[in-house]
């Protein structure tokens, strides 16, 4: 098991109660998207407009609304742990440690021998 049902749970109301919310796209998520669409450059900066739970395969989901020029109409859906918050947002803190902790449980997850997440 890699999320904690109820600090999933508490964590998805939280979220829903405060969209839509600014984030920003790692580095990773920018030049994969701009892999997929390279007639003009993505901005990073996005909102998150509704959440998710994808299960413990998939964790929290975000769907984004971009604020770049490049909008060619296509829903993006990502992981939560590919965005960036602001610290100074109210929910800031609960996110940044949602995230941390599924990334430590996937990369133990991946250590492991015969471990089903991926």
């Amino acid at each position: 098991m890699i999320d904690r049902a109820d600090q999933v749970e508490r964590l998805l109301a939280q979220m829903r109660a405060a969209l839509p919310m600014p984030a920003r796209m790692t580095q990773h998520l920018l030049t994969a998207l701009q892999q997929q669409s390279t007639a003009t450059p993505i901005s990073p900066a996005c909102h998150i407009t509704e959440v998710h739970y994808a299960g413990d395969e998939g964790g929290i989901v975000c769907h984004l609304a971009r604020e770049a020029a490049d909008e060619s109409g296509r829903l993006v859906v990502i992981s939560i742990t590919h965005l960036v918050l602001d610290p100074r947002m109210p929910l800031a803190r609960e996110i940044n440690a949602y995230q941390k902790h599924r990334t430590k449980r996937l990369r133990r997850a991946q250590q492991t021998p015969g471990a089903g997440m991926g």
